[in-house]
This record gives structure tokens, sequence and C-alpha cells, in this order.
């Protein structure tokens, strides 16, 4: 089974999801997305295997939200995902996923439905 986390060791939701891995016995491709955002073409992937809008997978109240004027409505969905590749702390986090399927593992409990 393939398994990708997009991970902030810094994140307790993080940590805990990847216990929940470690005790399933998997070992994911981790992405450490603060040093390595994701690519345009890859979140459009995400957003749509998680099926959100950009503006739901942002972290609506990181400084970088407001302090860029993020929360403009007349924001096309491009510019919202460069602004997520510009400012990867505003990527809701962990992203996991398997065999085609996203989930945000808030809780942690949420990526068992995927592996």
């Amino acid at each position: 089974m393939s398994v990708k986390i997009y991970h902030n060791p810094n994140c307790s939701k993080c940590r805990l999801t990847m216990e929940l891995l470690d005790e399933a016995s998997i070992s994911p491709d981790v992405v450490e997305y603060l040093n390595t955002p994701p690519r345009h073409d890859e979140l459009v992937e995400i957003l749509t295997m998680l099926d959100m809008t950009p503006r739901e997978l942002m972290r609506t109240h990181e400084p970088e939200y407001t302090d860029n004027g993020l929360d403009d409505e007349s924001l096309s969905m491009d510019d919202l995902i460069d602004a997520m590749i510009r400012f990867p702390i505003l990527i809701e986090r962990p992203i996991v996923i398997s065999n085609g399927k996203a989930v945000i593992g808030r809780p942690p409990v949420k990526v068992k439905s995927i592996i």
C-alpha cells in the first residue's frame, strides 16, 4: 500500500497521524510540505481527492492569510492555490493520500477510512 503524508513535524495532529500509521505498520512517503510545498498541479489533484475548494483547505487564521488579502472573495482558485504554494503554512494538515483517496487527519482517526 502506497501512502503519502503532507507532514509538519511541529504539529501535534501530524505526529499523532504518524503514530497511527506506524501502529498500522505503514511507512508513508513523508513530505515536509513547509520545506517542499506541493506543486500547483499536485494541489489541484489533492483538492479534487478531498472534494474541497482551495479556501476550504486554507488555514484562514494564519497571519499570512489576512496579511496578503487572501480573504478577498474575488480571488480565483489559481490565485489561492498559488498563495498556498508561496505560503505553505496556509495548507491544512496533515493530508494523507492512499489508493487515490485523500483525507485530512483532523482528527487523526479519520485516516483509517483510507488505509
